[in-house]
């Protein structure tokens, strides 16, 4: 997409937001703010206390997760350097690239995150193993 943003390392967007006595609307402008078409989304709630979900990296799939409620914790790591982000309002949404390791975890109880991934399943494209990423990622 021409329009689209370029990014190579994880990074924390802010969407556009409109508020209102009506109450708040959050804008992710597929040509504007996210920098891939998405191909498949999932919402992850529900989560039990202390149980991290992600554990993994893609090769290939970009994702841009999204919490509309509650909070979650974020560990990005790019093979380079890992931060922690939270993840606390639907006007900002964390973008992904392929080859970024993922953990989230620190689900509050009403937590609900969106995840808007650019392709469609695909159990090759995981990477479950971290030494595995590494060695990856140093290539």
């Amino acid at each position: 997409m021409a329009d689209s943003p370029v990014y190579s390392d994880p990074r924390l967007v802010e969407l556009e937001q409109f508020l209102d006595a009506t109450g708040n609307l959050v804008v992710a402008e597929v040509a504007g703010q996210l920098p891939f078409v998405a191909k498949r989304v999932f919402v992850i709630s529900g989560v039990p206390e202390g149980q991290p979900r992600g554990i993994h990296a893609h090769r290939e799939c970009e994702q841009f997760l999204i919490c509309v409620s509650g909070s979650v914790r974020a560990m990005v790591d790019n093979g380079d350097r890992s931060e922690v982000l939270l993840l606390n309002s639907p006007a900002a949404g964390l973008y992904m690239p392929a080859m970024t390791w993922g953990t989230q975890y620190d689900y509050s109880p009403d937590a609900v995150l969106i995840v808007l991934a650019s392709h469609v399943y695909d159990v090759d494209d995981y990477i479950h193993d971290y030494d595995e990423f590494q060695r990856a990622t140093s290539e």
